[in-house]
């Protein structure tokens, strides 16, 4: 039997720092069980407090324009007294659901020509959980929850996470390409270029980033999916999944399950999301960094710009080659991003717009 294992902050970061009583209460908080899109029973680590004093107006954010869609998912959620958690599992499921070249089964493949997937997500509470290197799993972001909420760990990978899933009720789906991905590793092993791809740099074509289109240099683009939402509660939630570097090497990981790195969220401060080339954002620890940032009083924009000029510093004439983007959510509803390249945009959803945003970049 697994057990639920719950996260706290340090004394130098406890309840009494800032969390109310009543935001306290909605992180110990739970609700009857519920029946996930697989058929599969669970109960979820929480549910807020209706009777909140303060009701404001739910946001939700995500990376890319295949974003716009999956927003559409959890404002569904958000606009009926949903939880932010619930919306950022949800949302990022249509994506992962879009047989696309970038998330989810319908993906590329590594150099060996298997599809492999990461995810994790975060609550208000500091509760997470992650899968990497998992293989056949339709839906990895639902996998990375039950991690979250059925287990005394953070992450599971490879094999043992497969397990976990199918011991879930999560059933295994065919070992097959995508016609798209097939394609596109058929082109790959005609060079069999055996370094790091260039990533999510801006597509010449004027491609969406889940187009299998070519860059300059004959790689294909390619991309993750990060959903930040703030519910009417006030409670923030974060999500990624990614399929990762597409014809990468067997057994790569990059930041994108990884709290702290490609996602962080402080309930107190803001929440933050990466995209681009993951080993760069786990170089400077990047959404936790974006938050701590926020928490030293800058806005989501400028904090997103902040830990992108300081992998430029690191990076220096290499940061050419690369794109990383921040995209980060405050408390109050604020949100902002900053890339390497031109090219990233986010897409919103709130009472009053739903849009794509261009974000800004170092580079012009």
């Amino acid at each position: 039997m697994y057990n639920r294992r719950k996260f706290i902050r340090a004394t130098a970061f406890s309840l009494g720092a800032g969390l109310t009583a009543a935001q306290a209460a909605s992180a110990t908080a739970t609700s009857n069980t519920n029946t996930d899109i697989n058929g599969i029973e669970s109960k979820p680590s929480g549910q807020p407090l209706k009777n909140t004093a303060a009701i404001i107006s739910p946001v939700v954010i995500s990376t890319w324009d295949a974003g716009l869609e999956a927003n559409k998912a959890a404002w569904t959620i958000l606009t009926n007294e949903g939880r932010a958690l619930d919306a950022v599992e949800r949302g990022v499921m249509v994506t992962e659901e879009s047989l696309n070249c970038c998330v989810g089964l319908g993906a590329n493949p590594d150099r060996d020509g298997i599809v492999t997937l990461d995810a994790c997500i975060m609550d208000e509470a500091f509760n997470c959980g992650a899968v990497a290197f998992l293989e056949r799993i339709k839906h990895p972001i639902c996998v990375a929850r039950r991690v979250m909420e059925k287990t005394p760990h953070v992450m599971l990978v490879g094999e043992g996470a497969q397990q976990f899933a199918q011991a879930e009720g999560f059933t295994l789906e065919p070992k097959v390409l995508s016609k798209t991905a097939q394609a596109s590793y058929e082109e790959w092993l005609k060079r069999s270029n055996y370094r790091s791809p260039r990533i999510n740099i801006e597509n010449q074509k004027g491609h969406g980033p889940f187009a299998p289109a070519k860059l300059p240099n004959g790689e294909w683009n390619h991309d993750t999916i990060g959903m930040l939402a703030l519910d009417m509660f006030g409670h923030l939630s974060g999500s990624c999944t990614t399929s990762g570097a597409g014809f990468k090497m067997r057994g790569r990981v990059g930041d994108s399950p990884i709290i702290g790195a490609g996602l962080y969220v402080d309930n107190e401060v803001g929440a933050c999301v990466a995209t681009g080339q993951g080993e760069d954002v786990i170089r400077v620890a990047g959404a936790s960094m974006v938050v701590e940032a926020m928490r030293q009083g800058r806005s989501p924009e400028a904090a997103c710009q902040a830990l992108i000029e300081r992998v430029i510093r690191i990076k220096k004439e290499k940061a050419k080659d690369i794109q990383v983007a921040f995209l980060a959510l405050d408390n109050k509803g604020n949100t902002g991003a900053y890339a390497i390249h031109p090219g990233f945009s986010y897409a919103l959803r709130s009472a009053t717009e739903e849009k794509l945003i261009v974000a800004k970049s170092y580079f012009t």
